[in-house]
């Protein structure tokens, strides 16, 4: 289970076109004593170089990206970007924008949480916390009406959702890496994010659901 307690320091990358609300940010984050910022950008080319800037050691555990940026991607094309790059990267999507379809494009994505930016800090801080620990996080207001209906389900991204369709066809992680053009490592990744989303125990019971699932879909 997530806590508010992880043991070793958050290291934090804030990507934000408005420099404004990274200072405020950092402001918040300067007074938690496990979170740490190693970069920042102000849009999707700075966080590219950052990020490859970064050294091993110091590469940010969770990435806060804002949802929409001037002068290049948006936030949410650049998490599928980065989630496609290296499927075990953590983004927490920061946004002004309360729209259930922003939000569904962003876990879409791969986001592993959405919070508002007028949240309080302390929301701001626990999503972060939440997220580092493996969790997922959506600002409560978010969430009531995300996941109104009783059949909502956890939301794959696009790339999972084409590894479980290969995975319900019988293809081994090889064969996927082959037809994607991805490394077997990533696609390992997308399998135990696939996991983790569906709270599947094993992997006897990630191909059992993803050839129920195809089944249903007509796959």
């Amino acid at each position: 289970m997530p806590t508010d307690s992880p043991e070793r320091q958050i290291k934090l990358m804030i990507v934000d076109d408005h420099a404004v609300v990274r200072d405020g940010l950092k402001a918040v984050f300067a007074m938690a004593d496990d979170l740490t910022v190693v970069a920042e950008a102000g849009n999707s080319t700075e966080a590219l170089a950052r990020l490859r800037d970064c050294p091993p050691d110091g590469a940010p555990d969770v990435v806060l990206m804002d949802v929409g940026m001037k002068g290049g991607e948006s936030g949410i094309d650049l998490t599928a970007r980065l989630l496609d790059e290296d499927p075990e990267r953590v983004v927490l999507m920061l946004s002004m924008h309360d729209g259930t379809e922003i939000a569904q494009r962003a876990l879409r994505a791969g986001a592993r949480g959405y919070v508002l930016k007028d949240s309080p800090s302390s929301e701001i801080l626990h999503a972060i916390r939440t997220v580092f620990a493996g969790g997922t996080f959506l600002s409560p207001a978010m969430a009531a009406r995300l996941f109104r209906g009783p059949s909502s389900r956890p939301l794959l991204s696009d790339r999972e959702q084409h590894v479980l369709s290969f995975l319900g066809q019988g293809l081994a992680s090889k064969q996927i890496a082959n037809t994607l053009n991805l490394s077997v490592r990533t696609v390992e990744s997308h399998r135990q994010n696939i996991r983790r989303k569906l709270n599947l125990a094993g992997q006897a019971e990630l191909i059992k659901y993803a050839v129920e699932n195809a089944a249903r879909t007509g796959g």
